[in-house]
């Protein structure tokens, strides 16, 4: 295989972090002191994991749940290929509440919601009609879904007291299961902003963009921080569940714009949180190698023409966005979007795709707003019982430190030629899981893709770094 001319392109980015390394950068010199914030994702909660409680649930207002779920003869937390049940949900939420510190807001970045919750929810409700529900079950079927997010919701906040919840939407919050849709919009607006945000901004402001599109901007108190969330969910190319999209696409690119272009006239740093990155969907095209490791073609997780425009409008606004999270994948792993922007993404709370339950610690600079290291706790489900536990800190795993976009974009070809620090990756891509032949294993043969998803964000680059490594 041909590792030294997939590396040869990337020169010219590398090129760039050594200059930042070497103190010619924007960001060097700056690690005068540190603050922390605990970033969530891909919960997923399944509140039907003991079909015996539906009924006292349906009934019930969410503040009795708790209650309820704590009545269950299932004490033992979601395992691998499930949803995330009441017992991993609180386990998950005592863990942050004892890593909280001094963090001075949670990072959530989406999918609240179940796999499948609103079939589930036909089948116990009315199972005679479950394929064509009737309008009775739709209104009943939306009425459970509020509650369901009215019910995370408290509980993260009882465990995070007022620090405010700043969040992306993911495609699982929605009555279809296939991405936020207009009513669920509208109808938890009010629950997003006074749960999650915990009234930290503009109401009136914040409600329209939500409703419009799911998107909102928050500019956080006492800091230079704005932060983005986004709902990328829109930028999946259209399939047999979603008709195109591209009218409400490019309202939300032209509003992320002129919000990146106010917030640089208002000398603000911006972070932007999203659930769907942009680039390839590794796991699926990882499934199409050949004998070789090559593939013919490649899935990827955006539409071309709207990550074209969103990464023009990035590119717009250079040094103004300092930090870029996603999700969706439930695994940790992260991507180049461009020369000095990296999106990080964090693991999954679920074990739907068998990774263990994971979730991030990041420390930031306070004088650049910019990431400096992660620590990563995970739950390992083999453990009797599981509980959350320190898995790795970055910078002492990896043994690199400074900024860390400078870091991985630096790791990024060592991990062709240094073995060492390949195998922690792939140790640290399922949250430490040790994968069985259930899963999607990355193997000796498809590791290519997952290494050419880092760097390569369009579909020819990405093919070429896979059949050229």
């Amino acid at each position: 295989m041909k590792r030294i001319s997939a590396v040869k392109s990337f020169f010219p980015v590398l090129a760039l972090v050594l200059l930042a390394a070497c103190g010619c950068g924007n960001n060097a010199n700056m690690n005068t002191g540190s603050f922390s914030v605990i970033v969530v994702s891909d919960i997923h909660f399944n509140p039907f994991y003991d079909p015996s409680l539906f009924e006292a649930l349906n009934t019930s207002d969410p503040s009795q749940w708790a209650a309820i779920f704590q009545s269950s003869s299932i004490a033992a937390p979601s395992t691998w290929g499930e949803d995330t049940n009441y017992p991993l949900l609180a386990i998950t939420l005592s863990s942050v509440r004892r890593n909280l510190g001094g963090s001075p807001f949670i990072i959530f970045t989406g999918d609240l919601l179940g796999h499948g919750l609103p079939q589930t929810f036909f089948q116990l409700y009315d199972p005679t009609n479950a394929a064509k529900p009737t309008a009775e079950d739709i209104a009943a079927m939306k009425a459970f879904t509020d509650k369901t997010v009215a019910f995370v919701m408290q509980q993260v906040r009882a465990s995070v007291g007022n620090v405010p919840v700043l969040f992306a939407v993911g495609n699982a919050d929605s009555y279809t299961g296939l991405g936020p849709d207009a009513a669920f919009l509208s109808n938890t607006a009010q629950l997003f902003y006074a749960q999650f945000l915990n009234g930290s901004v503009d109401q009136p402001t914040f409600v329209s963009t939500f409703t419009d599109g799911g998107y909102y901007l928050a500019d956080v108190a006492n800091t230079n921080l704005t932060v983005i969330g986004l709902n990328t969910f829109e930028f999946s190319p259209p399939n047999q569940y979603m008709s195109d999209m591209s009218t409400a696409v490019y309202a939300q690119l032209a509003w992320l714009d002129s919000a990146l272009a106010s917030a640089q006239a208002r000398g603000r740093t911006v972070w932007l949180l999203m659930h769907v990155p942009p680039g390839a969907d590794e796991t699926t095209t990882s499934h199409s190698v050949d004998a070789n490791g090559h593939i013919a073609t490649a899935t990827m997780m955006w539409n071309g023409n709207y990550q074209d425009v969103f990464l023009k409008t990035l590119a717009k606004y250079p040094g103004l966005i300092t930090f870029i999270l996603g999700a969706h994948t439930h695994m940790d792993e992260y991507r180049i979007i461009s020369p000095r922007n990296v999106l990080e993404i964090t693991p999954g709370i679920a074990p739907y795709f068998g990774n263990n339950p994971a979730f991030k610690i990041f420390t930031f600079s306070p004088a650049s707003l910019t990431a400096l290291d992660y620590k990563v706790l995970n739950c390992d489900l083999a453990a009797n019982p599981p509980q959350f536990g320190s898995f790795y800190t970055f910078s002492t795993a990896y043994g690199m430190h400074g900024p860390l976009n400078d870091s991985l974009m630096m790791l990024y070809p060592e991990l062709v030629f240094d073995r060492a620090k390949q195998a922690l990756y792939r140790h640290h891509y399922y949250s430490g899981r040790a994968y069985s032949s259930g899963f999607s294993p990355v193997t000796d043969l498809n590791w290519p893709v997952f290494w050419g998803g880092i760097g390569n964000m369009d579909a020819t680059s990405f093919m070429n770094a896979v059949n050229y490594y």
